[in-house]
Order: C-alpha cells, then structure tokens, then sequence
C-alpha cells in the first residue's frame, strides 16, 4: 500500500582520514541490501586494487570540468588537489525508488547536498577516538608517503571544526559497536513521516473512515 512505501534517504559519513569512515561504509552496504553507495567522478590516479564503476568513476580533469558546466553533478569539490563529483541521475533515481545511497564524502560535499536536498539527507560525523590512534590507523593503511600522512593530519584539525554541522556523531571507538549505532540512525530515518509516501493521506482516510 501506498503509505508503506518511501522516499531514500543519502546517508552521509564523514570524519578525517584515517578515522574508519570507508570501512564502516562498507560494513552498511554489506549489512542492508536496500542501501548502495555513491560512486563519485574522481580525477585522482586508483589506488591499489580500485576498480572503475566500482570504487570511483576515474577521469581527467578536463572531462571533470565539462560535466559540472553540464550540471551533471550534484555535488563536487576539490579536496589534496583532486577534483570529486556525485552524478545527479543515479542518486535521484535510487531515491524515486525507496532506496538508500550512502556518501563517504567530506565536510563540503556534505554542505553541499544539504543545501541542495535538505530533507533527503542524513548526516554522520566519525570522530578518531583520539588524534595519536588517527595517525597510527594511517600509517597501518601503508596508502600513502610520510609526506601524506602528515599533511592529513594536518588537515584533520579543520575537518574536526566541522562536526556541529552534522545530525549525529559516532566516536569511532569499536567498529562493531559503531556500525550498530549507524543501523539504528539508518532505521529510525526511514520511519520519518515526510520520507513515508501516502501516510498523510491514509492517515486522514483513516479519520473520515467510518468503523
């Protein structure tokens, strides 16, 4: 019936590098099958083991330009001198059909989508359960220079300023435990009566109703 059916909702996670956001993305996709990622347009160079269409949408720079001055994403920023971009039709066409898109983007993608899409989006920031555990979790990643790991520490102080901005924050302490907390925000929104397509009017049915 209609008041049984819904709108999706993009669930955002954000947090610093190195902070888990990735990993506990994954672990939702693999937990609910009625929610998907979004696949960003990227202009960096894959990392080990990234497939196309898979991690990321690899693609030059040029080509990345063209499709925002064609409004093709809904989002984009540019973050460590890589362009990044949420493709407009695919996350419009998952929530038309009650489904979930997950965005492990960062703080201004993130402002980005609430300002667009305000009643769609539900926003989490991960926090590091302290800055020395973020730059070992970085370092056991072997992703990345000495050089790296330090300038993302450096920039970790201002994604940190950014978590009042966000609806919920999980400090990141136990994956398990963290990904419980993430199911829980997940199934509470979904019970939102804007997101509930016809629940207005079955309830107002239901008033006129004679028993």
């Amino acid at each position: 019936m209609a008041h049984d059916t819904r709108r999706g909702v993009m669930v955002v996670i954000s947090s610093p590098s190195g902070a888990g956001k990735t990993t506990l993305a994954n672990l939702v996709l693999q937990s609910d099958k009625h929610i998907h990622p979004s696949i960003s347009y990227t202009t960096r160079e894959k990392r080990p083991g990234e497939v196309h269409g898979t991690h990321y949408y690899f693609t030059d720079r040029a080509t990345f330009k063209q499709m925002e001055q064609d409004s093709k994403f809904l989002e984009s920023a540019e973050v460590f001198d890589h362009l990044y971009g949420t493709p407009k039709d695919v996350v419009e066409s998952y929530l038309q059909n009650g489904d979930d898109i997950i965005f492990d983007i960062d703080w201004q993608g993130h402002r980005s989508l609430k300002a667009l899409a305000p009643e769609d989006v539900v926003s989490i920031f991960l926090l590091p359960p302290s800055k020395k555990e973020l730059k070992e979790r970085l370092s056991k990643r072997a992703q990345d220079t000495h050089e790296t790991i330090m300038l993302r520490m450096q920039k970790a102080n201002s994604e940190l300023q950014h978590w009042k901005e966000y609806d919920y924050v999980i400090v990141n302490k136990d994956l398990k435990e963290s990904l419980n907390k993430l199911l829980s925000i997940l199934r509470a929104e979904r019970l939102r009566k804007n997101r509930r397509v016809g629940l207005f009017e079955f309830v107002q049915q239901m008033i006129d109703e004679t028993a």
